[in-house]
């Protein structure tokens, strides 16, 4: 299809005073620079001539990704935007014409075919425009990528590998470091993952590759790393080295949650805080508050290493307790945070005794006479830690009986549980290979993996800056068996708290990943060479 602008088509009327004739054809027209008519100038001139029509794409099955010569791999849905910039590029000749639009022809998607309809427009003749629309048609090639043959032919021919490690007796951390794995699109180079019973291994084709994950670890998390190499064969006559290179990283051994006490000389940098103090926050650096006081420190990972410390209790050793009277001070209001004097008594000692505490909290905006709350009774609590010894005299701080960690909603999800309402969203998971050791023991560790997953879930319904680092999915199954369970059951004392379905994602396919980010492998594989030799 031709058009050509400043030439409007002669009527089919007598040639007015403004028509002139064709110098080829003698057909009256309106005057053009050209001088010809429309068809005249489409026998003269084709403003395609020089741009490729056929091309051939190669495509990777496996990984679903397109090779951008000479060695990089894009990847692009079918009919999206990338793929059609990517098809685009490859055309030759695009450079010396104007495109004006440009799209899709549908073709079946088993047809190994791709069709681009180009609008471009040239000047031509003396100054006039000629706007053209053609078809490309694409071949797609279907080659597996380096990697893919890599891994298809053996799963152990790796260049480097991360193994990743955290000396806790939970995985909560590693089901948070997942979602953002997953989140960032850092788990696309890896050849293989391998569960560890104490964390896990990724197994990468380049060295860079291995860096650019430990770099990431280190923006999420506190984390600490070294690095090994070790000589797999040696070119004598081209003085060429080639290495497997191993990376450790360790995971700070505190959690959110935990109960801690705080190193001495710590503890007067930030003005004499503490002993102890509870883990409100753990990214990069880690939180701490001290309820009694309201006081917050961060201590990020360099300080941490030079001074390392464990936790003196975990999450496992909290017990339940009963809040009977609450006095919020709004003086002490620290964002979500305020003081309040809180009476509580355990759960367990009900119909047993009348020991009740008089605590001070940091929940005065969440906790009410009546609610359930989980907290460490240090008064049954033994903490066996050198540090303790340091504080005495005027250094010696304030250790409350009772540290209130976070509301309890476990008689809300039991309800919950019981009327067969389920969590109406889910999360993606890695594709993770299973260690043999870890083999042998999943029977007796299954059940406590299942009871991390339920807290790490629970966490991302109560907390919501952790639920906004992780992409979070509807499960349409499980919505539609909610709206029939839910159907003439109204509970109105349910106060456990929920994701807001505004915050779920439609589908899972979302997540396919775009190749915005995706570094050159040309210069990797360079990058690589030069540190070998």
């Amino acid at each position: 299809r031709v058009a050509m602008f400043g030439a409007p088509p002669a009527s089919d009327g007598a040639r007015d005073a403004r028509s002139v004739l064709c110098c080829l054809c003698a057909i009256p027209m309106h005057p053009n620079p050209s001088g010809m008519c429309v068809e005249c100038v489409r026998t003269q001139v084709d403003i395609t001539e020089g741009i490729s029509k056929n091309c051939v794409v190669t495509y990777c099955s496996q990984c679903e990704r397109y090779l951008q010569p000479p060695k990089h791999w894009i990847r692009a849905d079918l009919e999206s935007k990338e793929l059609l910039t990517f098809c685009i590029k490859r055309i030759k000749g695009l450079q010396k014409v104007k495109l004006v639009d440009a799209g899709f022809v549908w073709t079946e998607p088993h047809s190994k075919r791709l069709k681009t309809k180009l609008t471009i427009q040239k000047e031509v003749l003396n100054g006039a425009i000629l706007q053209q629309t053609f078809v490309t048609e694409f071949v797609v090639e279907w080659r597996m990528c380096d990697a893919c043959a890599r891994s298809a032919a053996n799963s152990d021919q790796w260049n480097a590998c991360v193994q990743v490690r955290q000396k806790v007796e939970h995985k909560r951390t590693f089901l948070f470091l997942e979602q953002m794995i997953l989140k960032h699109g850092m788990e696309r180079d890896a050849i293989g993952i391998k569960s560890q019973p104490d964390g896990l291994d990724f197994y990468y084709g380049h060295r860079s590759h291995g860096l650019r994950f430990v770099d990431f670890l280190g923006s999420v998390v506190a984390t600490r790393s070294r690095g090994d190499k070790q000589l797999v064969s040696h070119d004598a006559n081209s003085n060429t080295y080639n290495y497997r290179f191993t990376f450790f990283v360790e995971i700070v051994p505190v959690c959110k949650e935990d109960l801690v006490v705080i190193p001495f000389k710590l503890s007067k940098e930030f003005g004499s805080v503490g002993p102890v103090m509870l883990c409100t926050r753990v990214s990069n650096s880690l939180q701490f508050t001290d309820p009694v006081t309201m006081r917050q420190i961060w201590i990020d990972q360099e300080k941490y290493w030079r001074q390392p410390f464990r936790a003196a209790a975990t999450a496992k050793q909290m017990i339940e307790y009963v809040i009977l009277d609450v006095e919020v001070d709004q003086s002490t209001r620290q964002g979500k945070l305020c003081m309040a004097d809180v009476e509580v008594a355990r759960s367990s000692d009900f119909g047993v005794n009348d020991t009740t505490f008089f605590v001070k909290t940091h929940l005065g905006n969440i906790l009410q006479a009546g609610d359930t709350a989980l907290g460490y009774d240090l008064t049954n609590l033994q903490i066996v830690d050198p540090e303790m010894e340091k504080y005495s005299g005027k250094h010696q701080g304030v250790v409350p009986d009772v540290f209130l960690v976070k509301k309890s909603y476990a008689e809300s999800r039991r309800r919950r549980r019981e009327r067969g309402v389920a969590r109406n969203w889910r999360l993606q998971r890695m594709q993770v290979e299973e260690d043999e050791e870890t083999q042998q023991r999943s029977r007796g560790s299954a059940d406590r993996m299942a009871q991390d997953e339920e807290l790490f879930y629970q966490e991302l319904e109560e907390d919501e800056e952790t639920r906004a680092q992780v992409q979070i999915f509807k499960d349409e199954n499980a919505i539609n068996a909610n709206v029939t369970a839910a159907a003439g059951d109204d509970d109105d004392d349910d106060d456990a708290p929920e994701v807001p379905i505004e915050e779920l994602l439609d589908e899972l396919t979302l997540l396919q990943r775009q190749a915005d980010d995706e570094d050159d492998e040309n210069d990797l594989d360079d990058l690589d060479d030069s540190m070998q030799e």
